[in-house]
């Protein structure tokens, strides 16, 4: 096992303020094709969640402390051999480059899209996600076994199968009275894949599969968390443009959050000097307190004036690395409290910007967690062309049709 106190198993950090660049290239490709988008969103999401991982639920001061320095890779639990019985993290072997749940629920919703090969709806979660979740055994990298993922998926993911499986609930509204958190936002990436660089179209796709999951702002997050993923795999695009699509698409407090956030985050070119000034932005919107494990009453609860944390500080931490991969996730990872999720998304849409994923971490991260972070980009790279294919063939028959009846000509 690594030393728990290790803090780096890639090159130094040697990212140049400014420029966004870093030992492992540019900040971002605007002419990355189709398939190193994905291939960098999924996998980057990965590496983010297997980072994040062992210094979830702490704080930045707390991560300072316990390593000794900033944490800059992959690193050993929080509580080194005693992580199976050590609260509040047991069972779970959270660190050595083990994903979380972030990612087993993001390559279990590839999944439904390579079975369905079409967007994806409520429906398809009640027909596809939840019977993957409740009867196909899979490695689980934190349980050190095979085991089926509805053993490992916290609470508000459990949620799926207890009201729609059990409580056969219309999927539409199965969502509603789940705590709400950022469950469904996590893994929505792939839905901003398929739709990529058209914001608008991924939104409105995951507020529908995600009202199976999560309500409120925690649904708005998964519309929203989807939109950036496609914005940034727009040619052209940059951190800048992806929090201009969200801004142009979120609602209410989630919304006014990414605001807030990305405002702060815009005077700022190196995750440290963000940390905290990052936090003060989003507490006005966050409803679980300053004690991550000790959440306020009001915590989780539907509301149109807050939202997650996760996501405004992902975009906040997109903002100030200027893209770069490198810099974006370890931001995430050191800003602590829910870490992995916030580095799953920062990664997630550095990936999709074309930043490249440091291959040190990507081929940790896929060993250890004995995880084949590739081929769910294969897969859902071809869904995406597929989905497209029938988007136009859908779109000149309706161009047909409308003529038809007296509406304006199309030239093409």
């Amino acid at each position: 096992m690594r030393t728990p106190g290790t803090t780096e198993t890639g090159p130094a950090d040697t990212r140049t303020t400014g420029n966004a660049t870093t030992d492992t290239g540019t900040a971002g490709n605007g002419t990355a094709s189709l398939e190193e988008r994905v291939t960098g969103a999924l996998v980057g999401a990965a590496v983010g969640d297997a980072l994040g991982g062992p210094v979830e639920g702490y704080s930045p001061e707390q991560i300072l402390e316990r390593h000794g320095g900033r944490v800059h890779g992959v690193v050993g639990p929080w509580n080194g051999d005693d992580w199976r019985t050590a609260r509040p993290i047991a069972p779970y072997h959270k660190g050595d480059g083990h994903v979380t749940d972030d990612t087993l629920m993001t390559h279990a919703l590839v999944r439904v899209y390579g079975t369905v090969r079409d967007h994806l709806d409520a429906h398809s979660v009640a027909e596809h996600l939840v019977p993957d979740l409740m009867t196909a055994p899979r490695w689980i990298p934190e349980l050190e076994a095979e085991a089926l993922p509805l053993q490992r998926i916290f609470l508000a993911e459990k949620w799926l199968v207890a009201r729609i499986h059990y409580g056969h609930v219309d999927p539409r509204e199965a969502g509603t009275g789940n705590i709400v958190n950022c469950g469904a936002a996590m893994y929505m990436a792939p839905v901003g894949l398929v739709n990529a660089a058209h914001p608008a179209g991924a939104y409105a796709e995951a507020l529908d599969i995600a009202g199976a999951h999560q309500s409120s702002y925690g649904r708005e997050a998964a519309g929203v968390l989807a939109a950036a993923v496609a914005a940034a795999c727009a040619p052209g695009a940059t951190p800048d443009s992806v929090v201009a699509a969200c801004l142009s698409l979120a609602k209410d407090g989630t919304r006014a959050a990414i605001e807030a956030v990305c405002e702060a985050a815009s005077r700022y070119s190196d995750f440290e000097s963000a940390l905290g000034p990052l936090r003060e932005a989003v507490a006005p919107y966050d409803t679980v307190g300053p004690d991550y494990r000790a959440p306020s009453l009001a915590a989780r609860r539907p509301s149109r004036v807050h939202a997650i944390e996760e996501l405004p500080v992902a975009l906040g931490m997109l903002l100030v690395s200027g893209g770069d991969y490198r810099h974006a996730v370890l931001g995430a990872v050191n800003y602590g409290r829910d870490c992995d999720s916030i580095a799953t998304m920062a990664g997630a849409l550095a990936g999709a910007l074309g930043s490249p994923v440091p291959e040190v971490w990507a081929k940790t991260v896929a060993e250890a967690s004995r995880l084949d972070l590739w081929e769910p980009a294969a897969t859902l790279t071809a869904v995406a062309r597929e989905v497209f294919g029938r988007d136009r063939a859908r779109r000149r028959a309706h161009e047909r049709a409308f003529t038809a009846i007296g509406g304006a000509g199309c030239s093409d």
